[in-house]
């Protein structure tokens, strides 16, 4: 049975709960330099350099064949299990984007059906989005690209890097890993300094930038997880932790803020995953939150934009006392957080269970099937 690695998925927590903060202090900050996690965004890219590392060490030998497990799995029995483990929750998420969408009470005419969108255009939109496919943008929201649930952009990311690693991964030999690595890199310091930051790819005015922030992590990723690298810290989640936050706090660095993002996602975060991967199994309390936030990372993640909407719209309109206003955002981390939890253990742990002895069995014995028909 393979190892899991824990203190990793105890920093996806990390991440993931920055981002909801970021989103927040984005709202409250009269300016983005004033936004104590202002890079906080580069935890996109530490999520795809996850991906990149957990892939291959879920899926590389398995395959290729190599597997003591069991047989070698086909690539639609791996397209099968990522869709079973990520789209659940989009569902969800999407249904809290429209509904949120549709009855903010805060907008006014803004977002009513009828007044600025047709129900066509909106159900189009909604349709797209549920498929994880970029849509046309909604009226109030930014030029989104996933204006539905805004983080689901870089699910989309998620799911092509999916697709090219089911289809290719196998066959990508180290020379050619190392010279897409390379190329990857230079893309995304070119990216940084055009941009001068890597907060992109979420819009139509920069799409193009998406899979540029995704190649180069989710490369290096999994250059780490095959080269087998690795460093052993004590208390690596908590240490490891404080090393992610220190990068969201960094103070703005003027004209070479690029510089430093991109060196964080291309030297330092590998050095990270190689760390949090030098210890597999944390004992004690330590372990116990590192499974928890790893728990809630995902659900935490996908599901607290549309509540982020809402509370900025609130915001604006009712122009709120400063108690008043850090009243109802802590009210809201904390019950976005509970909401997560209850989604985890009563919708989708149990809905992935279901499906995986549904749709995962009945792959087995399709395959099982052919095998004995070619034999």
């Amino acid at each position: 049975m393979k190892s899991h690695y824990h203190v990793l998925d105890g920093l996806r927590g990390t991440a993931a709960f920055s981002v909801f903060m970021f989103h927040i202090w984005e709202l409250l900050a009269p300016t983005p330099e004033q936004n104590p996690l202002q890079h906080a965004y580069l935890a996109v890219d530490f999520f795809f350099a996850l991906s990149g590392f957990v892939l291959g060490h879920a899926y590389d030998a398995r395959l290729a064949g190599h597997s003591a497990g069991g047989p070698q799995l086909s690539k639609g029995g791996f397209f099968l299990r990522r869709l079973i483990r990520l789209h659940p929750m989009v569902i969800v998420a999407m249904l809290a984007g429209i509904v949120g969408y549709v009855l903010d009470p805060f907008v006014g005419d803004a977002q009513r059906v009828g007044v600025k969108l047709s129900l066509g255009m909106l159900l189009l939109t909604f349709g797209l989005n549920l498929l994880l496919l970029p849509a046309p943008t909604l009226p109030n929201y930014f030029g989104e690209t996933h204006p539905v649930d805004g983080p689901s952009w870089t699910l989309f990311q998620e799911y092509i890097a999916n697709l090219l690693y089911g289809l290719f991964a196998p066959r990508l030999g180290r020379k050619l890993h190392l010279v897409l690595c390379a190329a990857s890199a230079l893309a995304l310091l070119l990216t940084a300094r055009y941009f001068g930051n890597l907060g992109v790819g979420w819009g139509w005015d920069h799409f193009w930038a998406a899979p540029v922030r995704l190649a180069c992590p989710f490369l290096l990723g999994l250059l780490v997880y095959r080269s087998r690298l690795r460093i052993a810290l004590p208390s690596a989640y908590l240490l490891l932790s404080l090393v992610l936050l220190a990068v969201f706090m960094s103070p703005a660095m003027g004209k070479y803020g690029w510089l430093f993002e991109a060196a964080c996602v291309i030297v330092l975060f590998p050095l990270v995953l190689m760390a949090g991967a030098g210890e597999v199994q944390p004992e004690g309390r330590g372990g116990r939150i590192c499974r928890l936030a790893g728990e809630l990372s995902y659900p935490v993640y996908i599901v607290h934009y549309p509540f982020i909407y809402l509370f900025a719209h609130w915001n604006w309109s009712t122009h709120p006392s400063r108690p008043v206003l850090a009243a109802v955002a802590i009210a809201m981390y904390c019950g976005v957080t509970l909401f997560a939890l209850m989604l985890s253990r009563w919708y989708d742990r149990p809905l992935r269970a279901w499906l995986s002895r549904v749709c995962l069995e009945h792959e087995a014995r399709a395959g099982l099937h052919a095998r004995a028909l070619q034999s």
